[in-house]
């Protein structure tokens, strides 16, 4: 089973790439913040450390955390986000790892693992190829306010928290410019399956 790191900042358009290595591929596509929201939620084994770190206020009327609120925190406060990531991190890590060996027993082509925070989150030694899908801060500032209606504030925001372009470039072997159209994106993505 051949292994991929996807990655790339806000609004670069991952999704369409995953969507495409899907169809194309027969990828299984293993998404870490979706993976990181299941073990957040009640009875999940980073919810109670995350009340304990942060306290009952990021809790919503459901005592489910309060994603908005918490975001908040973690984005004006680089500390608060180490905080976070320290939980959270090493528990998703341990579940990519169980589900990568029952996906490779059911003779799966292609694991795809995708974050935006892939470089720093420590997957080197079981995703041996990192791809950086690369768009130029005003595609992904138009595809974010077209299709999530953010505020250029908010785009802002979402961006300064993020890898800078050179972090991504120095820690994956490839890079895919998707500023362009998706058909030349294909091109790329063709020439280094």
């Amino acid at each position: 089973m051949k292994v991929l790191g996807i990655t790339g900042g806000v609004g670069s358009g991952k999704s369409e790439v995953l969507h495409y290595l899907e169809k194309e591929y027969k990828a299984v596509v293993c998404q870490l913040d979706e993976v990181a929201k299941e073990l957040q939620k009640q009875g999940g084994i980073c919810y109670q450390k995350i009340i304990e770190a942060f306290g009952t206020g990021i809790l919503g009327e459901d005592r489910e955390l309060d994603r908005q609120k918490l975001a908040s925190i973690i984005f004006r406060d680089e500390e608060k986000r180490k905080i976070l990531n320290e939980i959270v991190h090493p528990e998703v890590k341990r579940w990519v790892e169980r589900d990568m060996i029952e996906k490779e027993e059911r003779k799966v082509p292609l694991y795809v693992i995708e974050a935006a925070l892939l470089p720093e989150a420590g997957y080197e030694d079981i995703c041996p190829e990192l791809w950086y899908i690369y768009a130029r801060e005003d595609v992904r500032r138009k595809r974010l306010k077209d299709s999530r209606g953010y505020s250029d504030e908010k785009i802002s925001r979402m961006m300064a928290a993020q890898s800078s372009e050179d972090v991504f470039r120095q820690a994956c072997r490839t890079v895919i410019d998707n500023s362009g159209t998706f058909e030349d994106t294909k091109k790329q993505i063709g020439e280094r399956i």
